[in-house]
């Protein structure tokens, strides 16, 4: 389990496999410090299992649906990514639950400078959509964000200064593609009205949308 708060950015050291399965090993300096075999990361929002490390460096295995259903498969050697290490039961808890189970992948379509912040417009998908509400949460690459715009088939976040400067975001650009995870909330939520008999049960999907949960 994550928040979405992302704690250093790494730099992949090298990459080995093919389009089925990859080993990678990413250059990091302060999520090092007490890395251990079998702990998780979050790589670009993807929850990872480390095989081995260093004192700089750690390295792990991408199995053939997370490359197939994430946007790790479009990194290289010199390639940075957002790194977090799982939360710690007696830290603050900054962000959202964030499991790093990507739901799918998004393309950003434009960047919109507003007062101190920048406005990210993300293509997404219908099914991906549907489990999202203004104002709530979404991990875009690992980093939660509040969602301030929502239409059929795109998202939009707003990104501050900080953010920019100390996550791989700021230096994306109309055409990249991320990573999404959509609050864990709203999945459990739509998976259990798609599964309610509405005839019997006064939670149907349109007394959710009226009343802002779906």
């Amino acid at each position: 389990m994550f928040t979405g708060i992302i704690e250093e950015i790494g730099t992949v050291a090298s990459m080995q496999g093919n389009e089925n399965a990859i080993e990678m090993t990413i250059h990091a300096e302060k999520i090092t410090d007490d890395v251990n075999l079998g702990d998780s990361i979050s790589v670009n929002g993807v929850c990872l299992t480390v095989t081995a490390y260093t004192a700089g460096s750690f390295t792990v295995d991408v199995m053939p649906e997370t490359v197939k259903a994430t946007s790790l498969n479009s990194l290289g050697p010199g390639s940075s990514v957002n790194l977090e290490r799982a939360m710690s039961a007696n830290g603050r808890f900054g962000g959202h639950f964030v499991t790093g189970h990507v739901d799918g992948t998004g393309i950003i379509i434009r960047k919109k400078p507003s007062a101190n912040a920048v406005y990210y417009e993300i293509k997404v998908s219908k099914e991906i959509t549907s489990t999202l509400v203004m104002k709530g949460s979404i991990a875009i690459d690992g980093i939660s964000l509040t969602i301030f715009g929502l239409e059929d088939e795109k998202v939009t976040v707003s990104i501050i200064p900080h953010t920019l400067s100390e996550t791989v975001l700021g230096g994306k650009k109309a055409g990249d593609t991320v990573n999404i995870e959509c609050d864990m909330l709203g999945k459990y939520v739509k998976k259990f009205v798609m599964q309610s008999d509405s005839k019997s049960s006064s939670l149907t999907p349109d007394f959710l949308k009226e009343n802002g949960f779906y």
